[in-house]
Parts: C-alpha cells; structure tokens; sequence
C-alpha cells in the first residue's frame, strides 16, 4: 500500500516572515542599481555595495531609519522613491496590502487562511471583522497621511518651493505615519534628521501627531470609530494600550526636561526644552526622527531613551519594540505576584494566563538578541558599550535614533544590526514562532514539581 505524503504548509507567521525576506531583497537589489544613486563614479564599481543596500532596504522595510548613507545625498529620486514604497509597504504590512489586493480586485471574501494572516501582521486577536479592519486601516492611513502631507507642505512650500515643498511633506507624512524616520534635510546637512527645527513647534508638533497616530495600534483607531469618546466600551487591549502611551510619553517628557538641562539642550531656553522634551518622548517610542544630537544626550538621558525605545509603541501599528502591551501585562504581573494575587487584572478583566506567559518570553528573547548584539558590535568595532547598546535597542526595536556610529560600522555589524531589524519587525516571539513552530504541538502533561525562584 502507497505511503500518502503529508504536504508541507507554511504557517501565517512563516509566510509573513518570507515575504518580508522576499520584499527586503528586492528593494536591496532595486537600490543596488546605478539609477539609484545619485553619484555613481564615487563607487569603484559604479553602484552602491549590496551590503549597504541590503541594510537599507531592511531599515526602509522595517521601518527602522538606521542608514550607513545620508537618504538625501546618497539616493537618487528614484532610489527614494524605492525607500519610500519600501517603508509603506513594511509600515502597513505587505498581507494587509495583498488583503486589500484580494477583496478590492475579486470581490471576493478573504478565505479563512488569508483571515488568519492579516490577524497576524495586524495584531487582531479576531478573525470576525479582518475585512471591516483592512478598509478602516487602508482609509485611516491615506487620510492621516495625506493631511500630514498638507500640514508639512504648508511650512516646507515657502522654504524650499512648491513642488519640492509638496514632495518633502508626502515624504515625511508617510515615514512619520510609519515610524521610520528617514528625512530629506541631508541637503542642509548630512544626517542631520530634524535638528534645523528644534525650535519650529508647527514642525514639531505635526510630525509627533503622526508618530503616536501611527504608533497607536490600528485596533485602538477601531474601538474609536466604533465608539468614539466613550472610553469605558473599549476593549481592554485599546484601554491598557492609551493608558500606557500617555504614561510613557507624560514620563519620558518630565525626565527628558530634567535630565537634559545642561547636556543636549543647554542652549535652549524654557519653552524650547519643553518642545524638544516632548519630540524626544514621542520620536523614542520607535520613530527615529531627532531633533537634538543623541550624541549629546546625557547619561540618564540615554538611559531613558533606550528604555522608552525598548518598549515602542503599540501591538497592531507601525511601530516596533516589545510593545506597550506587553509592558503593561508584565507590570500587572508583577504587581499581582507582589501582592500574593492569583491571576493578572485590569478594569475589572482577568488577562489570559497564555498572555502573560507571551509577554515574559518577548521580553527574555528581546533582552538576550540585544545583549548579543551589544557584545558583537563592541567586539567587530570597539565602539563604546553605551554606543553599542544603544544601536542595538535602536534596530531590535526598529526606532532608528543613533548616537552617529552607523555609518563608521563594519560588515560584521551591519549585518547583525540587519538581522536585529528584520526580527524587530515582525517581532521578536514570531520570529522564533517561525523557526521553531511545531505542527504537532505535544499534549502529554507532566508531573508537576516546586522550585524555588528569586
């Protein structure tokens, strides 16, 4: 009797972490080409070195912003025309934009497989209303973003020209909405990011409101149009998400204010230390645009910037780092464990006990991929320890800040910060889900012995 072959299937999360892959590559490939650059007689083979260009197309793609190459200066229009669709495709997720494909071309409704991945790469936790969230993730982005672009333009318009003006706002709108933090001011001067309007609120303020807009979680923008302000019928995953960021932002804007007197922002009376306090709190939550030297940033300052950059934004959205969420499931854990409380409570909810599981194990794989890395860039590039680190969280978290040792790294680094990016993006706990996922979970339960921890 013929043996039947089982047919291999790739899980959601193993298709996500392959098409990432397969999207990284051609944009490395795409950016490798003379027409991508501005200057290819500076190269001795007339292009960019593939390494450069695959570490390019990773922090374009996971919307990171890390770059060994000022984006202005190095790469042609069209060579930012390809970051550029790199970072929407990587901020909305390319099985949202396949989802949409699917249902806007066919008419179809997604089958249960293609339900299943867009929960994935969106961080729903339903399989119920994946359409109604692709259409309110696609119209919630094209209209966020095009109204960035317009506010941007505004002030860019009569200092660069219409249509330049025009184009750097469409540009910034999206990498802010993404939380990518490339930027086109290379022209004033080389990576220099933002620091030419530290002092401008208009510019401030614009591109922050994108930032925590598309760092919010696109769950949270559902419970709001389904609910608008009536707070109490949110879900508890959008509760604990505002509840966290506003901490967290509340937080790192008082500590930054303090800290950062006589450091990064000794130069700056009251009102400007306020502004650029604030744009540090929200740029830190994974977005990448800097308004101040982080190389000047204080110790207790950068202290707090890799934390907040540690916990990024929110589950569902552009943004990266373990997650709000999973701050705040580890927080209540504690919280409960300290008080000799069985289970983990908010809002009067019991949070599963898988979730709080999940949330100690990112935390664990995140601690340990970043101290990896930590010791391999000191080791390859004898760069400082702080350094280190700090690009380190900087890419797991896919933030995109530095204290301006990126483009001084070797192979070696860059391709262990790649892989830092890559993982950042589509999580640290997917990542390992699609390494080692089982097929056939075992469900043998085995005898159950005390020990002692702590």
């Amino acid at each position: 009797m013929e043996k039947k072959h089982r047919r291999f299937r790739f899980s959601s999360v193993q298709i996500m972490a392959l098409g990432f892959i397969v999207i990284i590559f051609l944009g490395a490939l795409i950016l490798s080409l003379p027409i991508s650059i501005n200057n290819p007689e500076s190269f001795p083979d007339g292009h960019t070195p593939f390494i450069d260009a695959l570490f390019t197309a990773t922090s374009a793609t996971c919307v990171t912003g890390l770059v060994i190459y000022d984006t202005f200066s190095q790469w042609s229009e069209f060579g930012q025309f390809v970051i550029l669709l790199l970072i929407q495709i990587g901020g909305l997720g390319f099985i949202t934009l396949l989802s949409m494909f699917t249902v806007f071309s066919t008419k179809k409704n997604l089958s249960l497989r293609e339900r299943s991945l867009l929960m994935q790469t969106s961080g729903n936790s339903s399989l119920s209303n994946t359409k109604e969230l692709i259409v309110l993730i696609l119209k919630g982005t094209g209209i966020i973003e095009g109204i960035g672009a317009i506010l941007l333009s505004i002030r860019f318009i009569p200092e660069f020209g219409f249509w330049k003006g025009i184009y750097f706002g469409l540009f910034h709108s999206i990498s802010a909405f993404c939380n990518a933090g490339f930027d086109l001011m290379g022209f004033k001067e080389p990576n220099s990011s933002l620091t030419s309007y530290v002092h401008d609120p208009y510019v401030n303020i614009v591109v922050a409101l994108l930032i925590i807009l598309g760092g919010i979680s696109f769950l949270v923008w559902h419970d709001f149009v389904k609910h608008k302000f009536h707070f109490k019928k949110y879900s508890l995953l959008s509760k604990l998400i505002l509840i966290t960021t506003a901490f967290l932002l509340i937080a790192g804007w008082i500590v930054f204010f303090i800290t950062e007197e006589n450091a990064s922002m000794k130069d700056m009376n009251i009102w400007e230390r306020i502004l650029a306090s604030f744009f540090q709190s929200v740029t830190t939550r994974t977005a990448g645009f800097a308004t101040i030297d982080q190389g000047t940033l204080s110790s207790a300052g950068t202290g707090a910037s890799i934390f907040l950059m540690f916990i990024g934004g929110s589950s569902g959205s552009t943004a990266g780092g373990i997650k709000t969420i999973t701050f705040a499931v580890i927080l209540l854990s504690t919280l409960s464990i300290a008080r000799n409380k069985t289970g983990v409570h908010a809002f009067k909810k019991r949070i599963d006990d898988q979730t709080v599981k999940k949330a100690f194990a990112i935390v664990v794989l995140y601690v340990g991929a970043i101290l990896l890395s930590t010791i391999l860039v000191c080791s390859f590039d004898g760069v400082s320890l702080t350094d280190s680190l700090f690009e380190s969280v900087s890419a797991m978290a896919t933030v995109g800040l530095t204290t301006g040792i990126t483009s001084t790294l070797s192979l070696g680094s860059k391709i262990v910060l790649s892989i830092l990016m890559y993982t950042g993006r589509i999580g640290g706990f997917s990542f390992a889900l699609a390494l080692f996922e089982s097929r056939q979970p075992l469900d043998l339960l085995r005898p159950v012995e005390k020990i002692i921890v702590g």
